[in-house]
């Protein structure tokens, strides 16, 4: 009796990506406990534009709005905070730690249109909002469009 089987030809990406991953781990040993509390992270951020403002949200729960510092050097945005693992000693032991702690920092390299001293940061509930406003230059202008027979009405000639 003949037994057919489907080919899958990524099968095999797959069981050496898992060979890979086992020689990693058995090379460097088990740190995933060391790393998760002294990695560094960063945080998602979230940029909107419009006539008036940049507007950057940054997701930074868990952080006291004490420990967030929000400067511009050089025409560059720069962010700065840090979340620190607090281990409580009451706890069992951890089965499992997936949020990143210790101290991020991250930079935007900001255009020329920002007005950087009309900038606001604003922290509620895990969100930290810097509004960038921009240059009363910058921002858009409509121009009116008229006919060329109302041009010709208001005596104005056109030089050829």
């Amino acid at each position: 009796m003949t037994v057919l089987t489907r080919w899958e030809p990524f099968r095999e990406f797959t069981t050496l990506q898992d060979r890979m991953n086992r020689l990693f781990r058995d090379s460097f040993g088990d740190v995933r406990d060391e790393a998760l509390t002294t990695s560094t992270f960063a945080p998602p951020v979230d940029v909107y534009e419009d006539e008036h403002n940049i507007t950057l949200k940054i997701e930074v729960p868990g952080i006291d709005e004490k420990d967030i510092d929000v400067r511009i050097e050089n025409n560059t945005l720069v962010v700065h905070g840090e979340r620190k693992f607090e281990k409580e000693e009451k706890e069992e032991n951890f089965r499992r730690v997936e949020r990143q702690y210790g101290s991020f920092t991250r930079s935007f390299t900001l255009p020329n249109t920002v007005d950087t001293d009309h900038v606001q940061a604003q922290y509620d509930k895990g969100i930290l909002k810097v509004q960038l406003a921009k240059k009363a230059e910058a921002k858009p202008k409509q121009i009116k469009v008229t006919s060329e027979k109302a041009l010709e009405g208001k005596g104005v000639s056109r030089a050829a």
